[in-house]
């Protein structure tokens, strides 16, 4: 294979996509709003992991804790990262809501559990996790 071939203009652009995030949020015919989303960097990935470790009690060992992936905070993280409209860092939109971060933002207008679900599972697969990915990390969490 040719050494140019890994040059960085020949890497594909990663275009953003739209996806219905919530039905309880539509367009004057009644159709559900299509947010926008973009793939996020390995290092903002990593960057999002980091900020979400918990130090947990060892059992039995006073003092002692063992470092634990917060996975609904890298969820809720990924997701406010990956979203490029409508604008969770807006102001406005997050008086409009009464809450003051992107994270309560996006459980106050994605509310519904089932919905919730759905766009963990739309915006993991958007960056490159597939299920199984994620089952993995449950079981070793």
């Amino acid at each position: 294979m040719d050494f140019k071939s890994f040059m960085k203009e020949n890497q594909k652009k990663k275009e953003n996509v739209f996806f219905a995030a919530t039905r309880s949020l539509c367009d004057e015919n009644g159709e559900p709003l299509k947010w926008e989303f973009r793939q996020i960097t390995s290092d903002e990935m990593t960057e999002i992991q980091d900020e979400n470790i918990v130090d947990v009690p060892i059992p039995g060992k006073p003092g002692a804790y063992r470092q634990k992936p917060n996975a609904a905070k890298i969820n809720k993280a990924m997701i406010c990262r990956s979203t490029v409209n409508p604008d969770l860092n807006n102001a406005e939109l997050q008086d409009s809501y009464g809450v003051t971060t992107p994270e309560a933002l996006l459980t106050e207008m994605v509310n519904s559990p089932g919905e919730f679900s759905d766009l963990v599972t739309f915006v993991s697969a958007l960056n490159g996790f597939s299920l199984q990915d994620e089952v993995e990390q449950a079981k070793n969490s």
